[in-house]
Formats: structure tokens, sequence, C-alpha cells
């Protein structure tokens, strides 16, 4: 990194009288302050010295802001909570970061944080000026991390969106004086330009016009375009061609031009004040409606943001006080009136009412809720009141992790923004070479005409749109897909699943119901079917399979006691059944070959009734009581409504398709059979099913597996997009690239429409960014453009690129939103 004389080392700035001075690298160098001492002090110490050599444009730096006060504040857990998401020692939290300028600040506070021992992870997203922050709490403290940054030159605090809120206003202020006062001076100029057209400028008044135009002129380009200016002075200092550096260098080359004429009063040359203050006042309006648009088109993250009241009704002492969010704590009781929302996850005490639960499921139909149901933060109470005990507040709660999902995925990049990240320098040295080029050519026969016409080049050349192709995107996606129950973990998984082909699905509780139900119950000669029934309901009650629920379920519906029965000895195996004594009575209850490794004698007139059944799509579970095969119970799942649809859907777009079940492979293929039929891969155990995901990606096929993110975690995982559906609140991020909130099949249909339209929108933005320049490029290098019109275009790729991103959003019309 050079300086130039007089200049802070660290950050630029001139130093005062009495600078501050140290020894770094063997050499002595001077800053404007002490903190700019010690965060360069700091910098060298920890081996970071390339930050000097990679700061590039839009930043010299500031000196170092104060560090946060009270920092240790940030260890309490009840802090923490408000924050943090915690999976034991290991926590995750948001900060904002205050002072990050530019791409090495990203590699600064990255390279930084990572080598400190304990930090398990540090991501910035430098467009939100956020550090995604990931620690074992037990090796370092929240309180030593923030501490570190402080050090390196940027405060830290919790992010909190009302806060961020807050410097996003300040920063559009800030913008929007700049627009007023490069406005004024354009209406001011107007006249100027006005009266030199009109025969002015060969006039005794002509100087005159051009002193004020002057005047009009300099502070505007100074101040109003101070952001392009500080830009393009460090893309030069650093050798690294920004966005900004070829808007600088029109205007200020147009600027000395016309300041030149001013000065030495030339008689037969013009003067191109109004110029340079007119395309400054346009780009600024550019810019600023590209913000105003970009916020529009991924505003869902806020409207989730909005879904959580700020404040509830605390029971305290026998009275209900209106209490803060942030406040209460999980065990506290809560008060939601008709008509509320609820505002924190937990358990429903007293009262029954209709939920709308809509922002989490999609599905418009209440839901009943009563004492020992749970509810989730930002749903709406329909009507009765109810009393409820705190379980998760705020990024604890369902509502608070899909917003963090949302926020990941928006940060994430999808494989083909590698694409664009490496054109946008080229394009920049394209800019330059293409203005020199024009400059030369005209320059021969109108130095005037040359002027304008770089400058038209310089300033018509953008390659914003690049950069926006495909945050954009993606973006709007995630955002939109969120509002409606679809919730992506980031937006590579976008891409992969647009080249998905071949689909995979787990039987029970995806293409089926879940709901498993006794449908036919056979008994051998002698043995009374409730008898049956009973003994294996008992057995049952220390199982969790859903295939014992519902055997429990039909003895209940039975009313067949069970309460009383003694139940001992018992044991299972996964994948194969159980086996108990119950009433003194020995069981072996399960599937065929459970029995046999038992060394249970089988019924051969049992036998006969079982491909019958199988054949309906019925499993069967073998029945054996004190070793001797006494019956079976054929238990069936209600296939979902939707679920042919989807399949012959995701048939018609050549997919190949698989259904994986544990069930035999009789019963499996009755089911797929009844869906239209697919690929059976049956009979596999749930710590098997990974494995069948891996042979068929061997067979070099990109797959996608949809299950119900619980036991199917590891085939989720192996897939290269795991799809958890109908999780509900539970969110598995951990295991899914996807969450289908509610427990609508269709979603995996329009999921799959989602990534192919938002690959096709990137596809899109980057040909209207090559479109743009390939028809305006030419049209200013033959000097038919003049640097006014060129400052008007200029927004218009951006601004045409965030519109087509923003109409991902039309894909959703018939949906309605979560």
């Amino acid at each position: 990194m050079s300086t130039s004389p007089g200049s802070c080392f660290h950050c630029g700035l001139p130093l005062p009288e009495q600078d501050f001075s140290t020894e770094i690298d063997g050499h002595e160098q001077h800053f404007c302050c002490f903190g700019c001492q010690s965060v360069c002090e700091a910098i060298y110490a920890a081996g970071m010295e390339g930050f000097y050599q990679r700061t590039p444009e839009g930043a010299l730096l500031e000196p170092p802001p104060p560090p946060p006060e009270d920092v240790g504040l940030y260890d309490l857990e009840e802090v923490q909570a408000e924050f943090v998401h915690e999976k034991g020692q290991e926590r995750e939290i948001h900060l904002l970061v205050e002072g990050i300028h530019c791409a090495a600040c990203v590699w600064l506070i990255e390279h930084t944080l990572n080598k400190l021992p304990g930090v398990l992870s540090a991501r910035v997203n430098l467009s939100a000026k956020r550090l995604l922050l990931r620690w074992d709490n037990s090796r370092i403290k929240l309180s030593e991390i923030i501490s570190q940054l402080a050090r390196v030159g940027y405060t830290a605090t919790p992010f909190d969106p009302e806060a961020a809120e807050g410097i996003l206003k300040k920063q559009t202020r800030d913008l929007l004086f700049r627009i007023t006062f490069a406005g004024f001076a354009m209406m001011n100029l107007i006249w100027v330009s006005i009266a030199l057209y009109s025969g002015a400028d060969k006039g005794e008044f002509r100087s005159l016009f051009h002193w004020v135009g002057f005047a009009l002129a300099t502070p505007t380009l100074f101040y109003s375009g101070w952001p392009f200016l500080k830009g393009a002075w460090t893309s030069l200092r650093t050798w690294h061609l920004g966005m900004d550096l070829p808007i600088a260098l029109g205007a200020v080359v147009t600027w000395t031009y016309s300041s030149w004429v001013t000065f030495a009063d030339l008689p037969d040359h013009q003067v191109y004040f109004d110029t340079v203050v007119n395309f400054i006042f346009v780009i600024l309006i550019g810019r600023h409606l590209e913000g105003v648009s970009k916020r529009h088109a991924v505003a869902a993250t806020q409207r989730l943001l909005d879904l959580q009241p700020r404040v509830a009704l605390v029971l305290q002492e026998g009275e209900e006080k209106s209490v803060p969010i942030r406040r209460i704590q999980p065990g506290d009781t809560v008060i939601v009136k008709p008509g509320a929302k609820i505002p924190v996850d937990g358990i429903v005490l007293e009262g029954e009412s209709q939920v709308d639960e809509a922002m989490l499921s999609g599905e418009s139909k209440p839901v009943a809720k009563q004492p020992g149901d749970k509810v989730s933060a930002g749903t709406v109470n329909a009507q009765g009141a109810l009393r409820i005990e705190v379980t998760g507040t705020l990024g604890n709660t369902a509502l608070g992790r899909i917003i963090r999902l949302v926020e990941e995925a928006q940060a994430s990049k999808a494989p083909i923004q590698c694409m664009a990240d490496r054109i946008v320098p080229w394009f920049v040295l394209a800019t330059l070479s293409l203005a020199t080029l024009t400059f030369f050519i005209w320059v021969q026969k109108d130095f005037e005409v040359a002027l304008m016409a770089a400058t038209s080049v310089l300033i018509i050349t953008c390659p914003c749109a690049f950069g926006l192709a495909t945050p954009m995107a993606i973006a709007v996606a995630s955002g939109q897909g969120a509002r409606h129950g679809i919730l992506i973990k980031n937006g590579a998984v976008l891409e992969t699943l647009s080249h998905i082909e071949h689909f995979v699905f787990d039987k029970t509780g995806t293409l089926t119901e879940g709901k498993m139900r006794v449908v036919r119950i056979i008994a051998s000669e002698g043995m009374d079917k409730k008898e049956l029934l009973q003994l294996s309901a008992a057995a049952e009650r220390l199982s969790e399979h859903s295939i014992s629920q519902a055997i429990i379920d039909a003895a209940k519906e039975e009313n067949l006691p069970l309460q009383d029965m003694e139940v001992s000895r018992f044991g299972s195996k996964s994948g194969f059944g159980i086996r108990a004594t119950v009433q003194r009575h020995s069981l072996v209850i399960g599937t065929l070959s459970w029995l046999q490794d038992q060394q249970i004698r089988l019924d051969g007139s049992l036998l006969q009734s079982v491909p019958a059944l199988e054949q309906q799509g019925v499993s069967v579970v073998h029945v054996a009581i004190d070793g001797e095969h006494k019956g079976l119970i054929g238990i069936a799942d209600q296939i979902r409504a939707e679920a042919k649809q989807l399949i012959a859907s995701l048939r018609a777009r050549n997919i190949r398709l698989t259904l994986l079940s544990g069930d035999r492979q009789a019963v499996a293929e009755a089911v797929a059979k009844q869906l239209g039929g697919m690929q059976v891969i049956a009979e596999v155990l749930p710590e098997d099913k990974d494995k069948v995901i891996a042979d068929l990606q061997e067979q070099g096929e990109l797959v996608a597996m949809v299950g119900d993110g619980i036991n199917d975690a590891p085939a989720l995982i192996r897939a290269d997009v795991g799809i958890a559906i109908g999780s509900g609140t539970d969110v598995s991020v951990e295991s899914a690239d996807i969450v289908l909130m509610g427990d609508e099949l269709a979603k995996i249909n329009l999921a799959v429409d989602l990534s192919r339209r938002t690959l096709q929108t990137i596809r899109q933005n980057i040909m209207i960014s090559f479109a743009y320049n390939i028809i305006m490029v030419p049209l200013a290098m033959s000097a038919m453009i003049t640097p006014l019109i060129a400052a008007i275009s200029m927004p218009i790729s951006s601004l045409l690129v965030i519109g087509n991103a923003a109409r991902i959003r039309t894909l959703f019309r018939k949906e309605k939103p979560s």
C-alpha cells in the first residue's frame, strides 16, 4: 500500500499538526489518530497486512469507529437469548458491523476471526454489512470476538432489524441531500444554458455566464458527485478497476475542460458545466431508484419480520401487563385475545380457538387449538382468548428460524454468479479502452466532439446489471418462496434443483398421509380377533412407531382396556418388529422374517392371505403368541389426494421417479401402481436409504430426495437436493435444502417451477445487460448520444434487471401468500 506524503498510513486522511507515528514493518509510518495507529498495529501483528493490498473501490478507509461500550454484556445468557441461535455450546449470531466499506474489509474480518480458536466460521455479507458468526462458547466468548473486531477497526453489535432500518434511512437521507443539491444546481444551470444557446455566448455577458456555470457545477461535482470521486480515487490507488471510475472520469474530464475554457476565456470553445451537473443528478436519481426497487423486490423478509408483534400481554402475579417481547422468558404465561397475533411459540394452557397458520403452512383454513396444542409466533388467533405457556421467543421461534433461513439464502451465491463476478473487472477495463479509442478517433476532426463522445462512452457502459443479475433473482425467489411456505436454504440449491433429473420419494408420510390405520384383522382358528388386537396393542404401547400407534388406536375404538395389562421384557429391532411378555403371554409382532428369526412356527393358512392384502397396498403385521403364529393385522395408509397429480406432472417433465419404502415389495408396488407407476425400491431399512441415493448418484444422476425430514435425514443430506415436506414448525434445516412448511405436495412442483424460473431469470438478466451495452456503446462511440442521454440511459439496464427479477413473483399469482 502506498500513501501520499502528509496522509495517514491507514485511512489516507490528511495528518494533523501533531500526528501519531510508530514503526511498521521496519519503516516509520504516520497516522492521523491513535485509533488508526492501533488498528494498523493489530493488522500487522495478526499477519493480515495483505489487507492494504486488497483494499479496492469505494473506500479509502475512515478512522475506526469507537468500540461498543459494555461489550461484556453480550456474554450474558439473557442478552444472548434475544439474538443467538444455540445448539449447546455451538452458537450462531448475525452481527451488524460498522466500518465495512469494501471487499478488503470482508477479507480482513473473515481472516482475522477465522484464526481465533473457538471461531467455527465467519461470513461477511458486504451489501448488508452483516457478519454471520458461528463459535464455540466454551472456548471463546462473544465479547472477545467483538473486541478483536474493534482492534482491527470495526464495531460490531447484534443485528437488530430496527437499528438496521435506522442506518438504511440515514444512508437514504444522505443520498437524497446530494440529489437535492444536484437538482437545485441543474435547474439554475438550465437558465444559463438557455441564455448561452440563445446567443449570449457571443455577447458581453458570455464570460459571466461561464463563471456562474463554474460556481454551480463545482460544488455539485465535489459534493453530489463525491461517492463517485471517492470510489474512483481508491480504484486508482489500488489498481482495482471499480464501477465508479468511468463515471468519475467522465465528470472530471468534462468539468476540467470547461473550467479551462472559463479561466482562459477562450472565445471559440464551449463549456459543458450543464452536462456535468445533469448527468450527476440523473445518475444519482438512477441509484436511488435502484435502491428503492431492490427493497421492494426483496421486501418479503421485512414482511416476515412484521408478522411478529413487538409486545405481549404477560400474566404476572395475577395481572395482565404489556411487556416487550425481548423481556419475555420461556415459562412465562401470555394472554392472546381474539383477533390478535400470537407473539411467541408456546403451548396452550387454557382456552379454545381457531388459529390462522397460513404464514407457516400456506393452509388458509384455520386450525382448531385446545389445551396441550402448540402455537407459533406470527399466527393469528381468530376466535377465543388463549392462555399460552412460552417455549420460544424472537429468533428461537419457528418464524425466527424461517427469517434466518431466508436471510442466509439471500446472502448466498449461486454457481452461475461466479461468471458475472469474473466479468465485471474486465468490463470496466473494456469501458476505459473504448472511451480512449473513441476520443482518438474523433479528436482528429473536433476536440469537443471527441470529448463528449468519450464521456458518453464512459457513462453509458455500465456493468452494474451483471452484479445484480444473480443476487436480485435469488433474493426475490427465496423471499417469495418463504411467503408461500417454501423455505430455500441457499441460492445454489435453486440452480441444482432446476437440473434435477431423478426424484426419489419416501412413501410413508410423503406420498401417503402418514396416518396408519388398521383395515383388517385375520386370526387363526380358535383365536379371538379382539383378544389378538388387545394383546398386540398392550405390547405396542411401549413402541413409538406409527404402526404401533395405529394398532393402539384400533384397540381404543373397540373400547378394549389396555392400562391394566402387565407388559414386561419388551424389546424391539428397527425395521423388523417387537417382542414382549403381556399377561404372561410371550408375543412377537412384526415382519415375517422377524417371526422366523424368533423361531416361530408359521401358519400356512394365514400366509395364504398375505399376497392379496399386499396387492391392495396393505402392510401386513404378523402376530405370534406363545411361539405360535396366531394372526395378521392389516395396516394401510391413505395416499395423499394430490400425490397422483404431482407424479403425473413430474413425469411430464421427463423426470425419473422412484418410490423408496421400508415396506414389502408387493405393498410398495401396489402404492406405485395407484400413483400411475414408477420404479420401486422396497424393504429398505431407514439407515440404508442414503446408500440407495448414493448408488443412484454413482450412475451419474442428479437426485432429489423428498421425505419427512425425520428418519430420512441421512438420505436428505446425501441427495443433491433434499426436500422435507410437512415439517410444520420443526423446520428441518439441518438435513433438508428445501423445507415445505405445509403438507401440500403441489408445493414440490411449485419449488421446481421456482428454481427453473430463477435460473431462467438470471440468464435473462445477463442477456439484458449484454444487449443494452451492445446497442448503446456503438451509438455513444459514433457521437450520436450526448452525455446527458447517456446518464439517463445508464440506470436503465439495472432497472430492467431489477424489474425482470421482480417478475418471479408472477409465478405465485394463483397462490395465496402464507
